[in-house]
């Protein structure tokens, strides 16, 4: 996926949702990251990785669960958590890390 580092390469925060079609928490986390793309709007890019289709994507980032969710900025991995988290946790990790 060569494309991959062009979008984390951005200034602008990209959250990178590592996640499988069978996985029951990645199907809870899908509508929660919608709210919060609708809420921070162009302040980021959201992108989602399936891990059975993207294993050697998976294995660089040593993502050993999913979903697991990645931020990065100017290509720099700035927070990781695996696990679902709230509209507000991450909306509130996003503000704090590109200030």
């Amino acid at each position: 996926m060569s494309n991959f580092s062009t979008i984390i390469n951005s200034p602008k925060p990209v959250l990178v949702d590592f996640f499988a079609t069978w996985c029951g928490p990645c199907q809870m986390l899908a509508p929660i990251l919608k709210e919060v793309k609708d809420e921070l709007g162009e302040k980021v890019t959201i992108i989602k990785i399936d891990v059975d289709k993207n294993q050697s994507l998976a294995a660089q980032y040593q993502v050993r669960g999913v979903p697991t969710l990645l931020l990065f900025q100017n290509g720099k991995q700035v927070w990781r958590q695996s696990g679902v988290l709230s509209k507000q946790e991450i909306v509130k990790i996003i503000q704090i890390t590109s200030n």
